[in-house]
């Protein structure tokens, strides 16, 4: 279908809070990555959300971050006119200004996620502010994101564990003085100012903060971060308390590694010349009966089984995360 902006994100959204699901939000830093999730979403009838960071558009453009930008976001949009789901960019954790102007400049990402939740309550507010403002004054088709974690008034030295949760109350507060469309809410999982904390996970909390929004007659979808390592039932849960947009960046890293070990490992004969046989990279071990197999070192093979596994996860994520099935473009 294609590569879509902020308005049709936010009819996707409308359609998860109505209907209880939400969209897996991936990180990529570079193709392999993309194309499986590419391959998992169209496979299971899942629209698409990917990610980007600044650090993975330095990554991406060999540390010009604008101009990882561009490229990825090209090949994300060529890539999306294959396939039978829109597609989605937004852009993870972002902090400096000039980089989040230059994104709507570009009109290139379908969101933006300003993260000044490691701020205090005030200059949250005020940054998270000012880029819905920008977006605004810029017509650009973006929406959005921003992250509530520590409660208002806190002082840096105290390390009580309520101070890591979004009070749903104050939630309300910054929604309404912000107007993000998405909110970022810290429920217990290991993410940001929470990380590194013993935080017990908190669907209940969720319920409230959706409730309390509610009640203002706010709509706004929430955001989980830092969702590795929860367990279906907590997912699928979460689902039901207006959590829209779940992250997922971690877990893609481990599997496309790890995916890459096995086949190595499973293949190491192939690849590193045996004992007693010199490692004569330079010359290619002209000089040598051995000779490494490019059936196994070619980069695509391992390219290949990374986008499979990829493929499989993201699938599997997007049926727990109820969006399956559920692409308004299909």
């Amino acid at each position: 279908m294609g590569f879509y902006g902020g308005d049709e994100l936010s009819k996707v959204y409308a359609d998860g809070l109505e209907d209880g699901f939400g969209l897996v939000a991936s990180n990529i830093a570079e193709p392999n990555v993309l194309l499986g999730l590419l391959d998992g979403a169209e496979r299971v009838g899942s629209d698409l959300l990917v990610q980007m960071s600044a650090g993975a558009c330095r990554f991406a453009g060999d540390g010009d971050e604008v101009a990882g930008l561009k490229a990825m976001g090209n090949y994300i949009e060529v890539m999306a006119e294959q396939r039978d789901i829109g597609v989605f960019l937004n852009m993870d954790h972002q902090t400096d200004m000039a980089f989040i102007e230059a994104q709507m400049d570009l009109d290139i990402p379908s969101s933006i996620m300003i993260d000044a939740s490691h701020e205090e309550f005030e200059e949250n507010v005020a940054r998270s502010k000012r880029v819905v403002e920008m977006a605004e004054e810029k017509g650009s088709d973006v929406i959005v994101e921003a992250e509530l974690g520590r409660i208002k008034g806190v002082e840096d030295e105290i390390e009580a564990e309520e101070a890591y949760y979004t009070d749903p109350e104050q939630a309300v507060e910054f929604v309404e003085r912000t107007g993000c469309d998405l909110l970022a809410i810290s429920v217990g999982t290991q993410h940001g100012v929470a990380k590194g904390k013993d935080l017990e996970l908190r669907p209940d909390l969720a319920r409230d903060i959706r409730d309390a929004l509610d009640d203002h007659g706010l709509d706004t979808p929430l955001v989980l971060h830092g969702s590795s390592g929860l367990q279906p039932s907590q997912v699928e849960e979460m689902m039901q308390h207006g959590i829209c947009k779940m992250n997922k960046d971690t877990r893609y890293q481990y599997e496309y590694t790890r995916t890459a070990f096995d086949l190595y490992r499973e293949h190491t004969d192939e690849i590193v010349p045996p004992e007693g046989v010199p490692d004569s990279r330079d010359t290619f071990f002209e000089d040598t009966d051995w000779s490494p197999n490019k059936d196994v070192f070619d980069p695509r093979v391992a390219g290949r089984d990374i986008r499979e596994r990829i493929a499989d996860v993201h699938a599997n994520l997007a049926e727990l995360a109820g969006s399956a099935g559920k692409s308004r473009y299909t």
